[in-house]
């Protein structure tokens, strides 16, 4: 299977559970998590049609696209260190793992001195696993009320990474979770957000049923890595 394959297989099953649980498919896009994989790989994937590429290196991320030509946006989708604030403002369209004010602080800061509006998720965490990053629930509200007063910062939605586990339930949980977290800010600060950013290869159809709007798929594109 050709990563064109792939790709036009992940959009039909996106298609088909759309319209199962009564949704339009256009308002889920799929992020190719493009990790780990070289340019001459991404070059194929430009050439497939795929229009937006997750990265969660920000150095990985440089390397490989600055000298790639084509109409697509790049994402990211991995951990964010305040320190790298500036390199991810010159690179990326919508940042997904935004967690803490400070971060959000040092975004809006490089992205002032640009001259640049950064879209931005907040990454919040719905699991106990070590590894998993992102903001408590009690957080979320107030960190999304202090970037509505940061004027070089686009607050777009929320971010998840579904829990590592095999249990539908636990996973449908943590998607919930995050839907719910995105209604809650909504009606606390009068907004309107609609980005939700959840779901990956072994589990975006869950995403989907519980309204994701982003999903960020590698293997079931690239294969493994």
């Amino acid at each position: 299977m050709t990563i064109s394959d792939n790709y036009n297989s992940i959009k039909e099953k996106v298609n088909e559970t759309a319209i199962k649980c009564s949704r339009k498919s256009d308002e889920i896009k799929i992020v190719a998590v493009s990790k780990t994989f070289n340019e001459d790989v991404i070059c194929e994937a430009i050439n497939s049609g795929i229009d937006i590429f997750g990265e969660n290196r920000i150095q990985e991320a440089g390397r490989k696209f600055k000298s790639l030509c084509g109409n697509f946006k790049l994402h990211m989708v991995g951990h964010l260190q305040s320190n790298k604030s500036d390199e991810a403002i010159k690179l990326f369209d919508l940042i997904h793992s935004v967690d803490k004010i400070s971060t959000a602080s040092k975004l809006n800061s490089e992205a002032q001195k640009i001259n640049k509006i950064q879209s931005i998720l907040l990454q919040l965490k719905t699991s106990d696993e070590d590894t998993k990053h992102g903001a408590n629930p009690s957080e979320i509200i107030p960190i999304a009320e202090s970037i509505l007063n940061m004027g070089n910062l686009k607050l777009e939605g929320i971010m998840s990474i579904g829990p590592n586990t095999s249990d539908k339930s636990i996973i449908r949980k943590s998607f919930t979770e995050t839907s719910k977290a995105l209604d809650k800010i909504n009606s606390a600060l009068n907004l309107n957000l609609k980005e939700l950013s959840m779901g990956m290869s072994g589990d975006y159809t869950i995403a989907i049923e519980e309204g994701a709007t982003l999903i960020r798929i590698g293997t079931a594109i690239f294969g493994n890595r």
